[in-house]
């Protein structure tokens, strides 16, 4: 899924108050974020396997989300499966791209 999302994920930027460590990579990141989204855990509880703090974790899910991140990588998956001819007429719903 990583490839699908990689080109959706707006570049970081450095943050204003300074400080923190050197960033995680973006797809270890996005699967942390994965992770907490599809096993329903809390932020807290982000396995530590990922080698990043769940602030940092749930800040990045937060900038994503309010740039769109999420819907638009619902809808690309949605495309290739169309694409692949892999939709079940009238189970997936697709919103149109304009609005």
């Amino acid at each position: 899924m990583w490839e699908i999302a990689e080109p959706l994920i707006p570049s970081s930027k450095v943050r204003p108050q300074g400080g923190g460590t050197q960033d995680a990579p973006e797809e270890t990141l996005f699967a942390a974020i994965i992770y907490v989204l599809v096993s329903g855990c809390a932020w807290r509880a982000l396995a530590p396997c990922f080698g990043i703090s769940k602030s940092t974790a749930h800040r990045r899910f937060l900038i994503w989300s309010r740039a769109g991140v999420w819907g638009r990588l619902h809808e690309e998956i949605l495309h290739r499966l169309d694409d692949a001819s892999l939709l079940v007429p009238g189970r997936a719903r697709r919103r149109s791209r304009e609005g």
